[in-house]
């Protein structure tokens, strides 16, 4: 179809990413080091985010829409699902503000996202694709953007390439005003790659990182309830890491994955703790796996291949264990995420949902299918990446 069709549709429908129906949310800080007038323009941000959306991410700027047992956005030429844009000054100083940063306050620097819910009984529900809440200081001391956006049209990394396109489209226009035409560092992505060439009939796996349950009991199930929930942080310093690492290569293992390890023993010892009695209960651990790289897929789509790996030991083995042996099983349970296993994790998935969409039809509660993650209480982590990540890009002028 072609750029001046009134109506461009983009199925998600191939993409399981959509099944999981989650907005998911990142803060940048900035810091303005020569106290700049205009720093981060209210209006040059929100022109430049539009004028990109618009032009190069037009799923971004269109609606979902459920028929017929599909899921499609729809990008119309006339009428635009611009990202809305909220604002606040904050009367406090750039110590105290990266404190909230660094402590990942999403009440105070993210914008509260509606419901991600995509449903054949709202078969058009008017939620934004992407989000955005710029935070000011009084003393023009620095500038945080806090950017939330739905998973079914981009996964970390493709994220990222936005708002490395964002950010060089915002700095053209600073400095060189309105223009024709401008060539993003990075192509557009909102396909998702086909993996069907992955199958292999002959095999077959069990995939113990996904449950079913009566969706009308699983929050009961999942969610313990505030009163039975029990924070600790874990915090893992410079040093910590540079130790990890070296004990990572020791054994062959991925930092990643001696990081699993050290979260995996933590959760379980501090449920032994509590409660001595559950020793011999079940401790299903699940991690993403990202495929991008073992599936030969290219950058320029909008989500990763990704799959979960799973791996079931008791409560008090995991606590008993030392970190590096449980890294070791962690490796392993990532290593089985081969481009069969994840053919088989998608077929199952889209079987789960055939099966969920014939018992809606039909007035039957049926069954959900659900991830199982070690955690059922909201996270919230401080990520450091590579260097070569497009995180480093987002340079908004």
């Amino acid at each position: 179809m072609t750029a001046d069709a009134p109506e461009t549709r983009f199925s998600i429908s191939n993409n399981p990413s959509y099944l999981y129906q989650a907005y998911f949310s990142y803060i940048l800080e900035y810091k303005n080091g020569t106290q700049a007038d205009g720093f981060f323009d209210l209006e040059l941000l929100k022109k430049s985010l539009n004028i990109l959306v618009r032009k190069h991410y037009k799923p971004v700027a269109g609606w979902f829409q459920a028929r017929n047992n599909s899921i499609d956005v729809v990008y119309y030429s006339d009428k635009f699902n611009d990202p809305p844009v909220t604002t606040q000054t904050l009367d406090m100083d750039y110590d105290t503000l990266s404190r909230h940063v660094h402590d990942c306050n999403v009440e105070l620097l993210v914008p509260a996202a509606p419901s991600a819910a995509i449903t054949f009984e709202d078969p058009d529900p008017n939620i934004p694709m992407i989000m955005l809440k710029v935070t000011y200081l009084e003393s023009n001391e620095a500038v945080v953007l806090g950017v939330t956006y739905h998973h079914s049209l981009m996964d970390g990394t493709a994220f990222w390439m936005f708002m490395a396109n964002w950010s060089a489209l915002c700095k053209h226009l600073h400095e060189h005003g309105e223009i024709a035409e401008f060539d993003i560092p990075h192509p557009p992505t909102f396909e998702f790659p086909d993996i069907s060439h992955f199958y292999n009939p002959s095999k077959t796996f069990e995939h113990p990182e996904y449950i079913l349950v009566n969706p009308n009991q699983f929050s009961k199930r999942l969610q313990p309830g505030p009163e039975k929930i029990v924070e600790k942080i874990l915090e893992i310093s410079v040093e910590q890491q540079q130790a990890l690492r070296q004990q990572a290569r020791d054994i062959g293992v991925s930092f990643t994955e001696i990081l699993c390890a050290v979260l995996w023993k933590g959760v379980n010892s501090l449920r032994l703790e509590l409660n001595p009695e559950i020793g011999s209960e079940s401790s299903l651990y699940t991690c993403t796996v990202n495929s991008r790289t073992r599936a030969g897929v290219s950058n320029n789509v909008c989500a990763s291949p990704v799959t979960i790996a799973s791996r079931e030991q008791t409560v008090a083995e995991i606590a008993a264990l030392e970190v590096c042996d449980i890294a070791q099983l962690a490796h392993k349970a990532i290593g089985k995420c081969t481009g069969e296993y994840l053919s088989s994790s998608y077929r199952y998935l889209h079987q789960q949902f055939k099966q969920e969409q014939d018992d809606r039809c039909n007035g039957r509660i049926g069954k959900k299918v659900m991830c199982v993650f070690a955690n059922s209480a909201s996270v919230k982590c401080v990520i450091a990446t590579s260097r070569t990540f497009p995180i480093y890009s987002t340079d908004f002028g």
